[in-house]
């Protein structure tokens, strides 16, 4: 299969990854199924995919855009007939593992099944279907219709042409894909932000810095250098024989715990999920939050004209 033979696209779950996901192939110019249970979620992700557009400065493609979408509560009506089906629902792997299961008892044989999981391996995914070879990973980024990196990860089972295909689907959206070698949990992006969370977290629990300070920390300096390089090209133009020596220092006394960091299991405990229930390791309010998305959106773009230009 053909990128150009991907018409038509299944989005199941319209939360947070997957209304943005769905908008991103219609403005691709695909027809494009965004299926979920809850009518509530439908309708907001109908005024959220509105609200992306105009935000972009693309308010004049809204009706366009909408025109070849359906907000559908049944999931045979947004994936029957669909060439790629992308799902995007919550981060468990049974439900995930019966999800797939579902579609594959839906959808026909030639369509591919992927999944915007963040954290499980495709083959784990893969294992509640009895065709393997379609299943693969598209791991998006929040928000997707701004943040242009999107992981693709085949399972052990997955042929090479279902990979070719989405990848070059993915170029095709004018996205940066990247292949891995072999799945790894949390494939690449993911794995490096735990890596740092956990030290961030581990600051403020040694009483080290407030998250005010480690906020600034990132956004004032490694930020700025890690938004237009690499942390490999960073690490060249500071030299090897710098890194060495701090490396010698630190690394003994990096945190390196095994376990949830207890203060993200605490906030878990008490329901703090962030900016989804007005608390997390900040208040927020409906105001801030969006105030927080445009910055992040604007400056994703801003970014993105910088790295384009190189």
């Amino acid at each position: 299969m053909n990128p150009e033979d991907v018409r038509t696209v299944g989005v199941v779950g319209a939360g947070l990854m997957g209304h943005s996901i769905a908008q991103e192939f219609a403005v691709s110019g695909r027809q494009v199924f965004l299926n979920d249970v809850s009518e509530e979620r439908l309708t907001d992700a109908r005024e959220r995919i509105r609200q992306n557009l105009e935000m972009l400065g693309r308010s004049q493609e809204v009706d366009e855009v909408e025109s070849r979408m359906t907000f559908t509560g049944d999931l045979r009506t947004a994936v029957e007939n669909a060439d790629l089906v992308v799902e995007a629902i919550v981060e468990n792997l049974e439900v995930k593992q019966a999800m797939f299961r579902e579609l594959e008892s839906i959808c026909r044989e030639d369509t591919i099944l992927a999944s915007n999981t963040s954290t499980y391996l495709p083959s784990q995914i893969a294992e509640a279907t009895r065709n393997p070879e379609r299943v693969v990973v598209m791991h998006y980024f929040n928000p997707p219709h701004v943040v242009p990196l999107v992981e693709v990860v085949g399972g052990r089972d997955t042929s090479p042409e279902t990979v070719e295909t989405v990848r070059d689907l993915v170029v095709s959206q004018g996205k940066k894909p990247v292949m891995l070698k072999k799945e790894a949990l949390g494939f690449i992006a993911n794995r490096l932000q735990a890596a740092l969370l956990r030290e961030c977290f581990a600051l403020v629990e040694d009483g080290v810095a407030q998250p005010e300070d480690i906020d600034t920390v990132v956004r004032s300096g490694l930020g700025r250098r890690l938004g237009v390089a690499g942390p490999f090209e960073v690490f060249d133009a500071a030299g090897a024989d710098v890194w060495h020596a701090i490396c010698e220092q630190l690394m003994t006394d990096i945190e390196s715990s095994t376990e949830v960091p207890p203060a993200i299991a605490r906030m878990v405990e008490r329901g703090d999920y962030g900016v989804k229930t007005g608390r997390g390791v900040y208040e927020w309010t409906p105001q801030s939050t969006t105030a927080l998305r445009r910055r992040i959106a604007h400056a994703v773009e801003e970014i993105g004209r910088w790295n384009d230009g190189e």
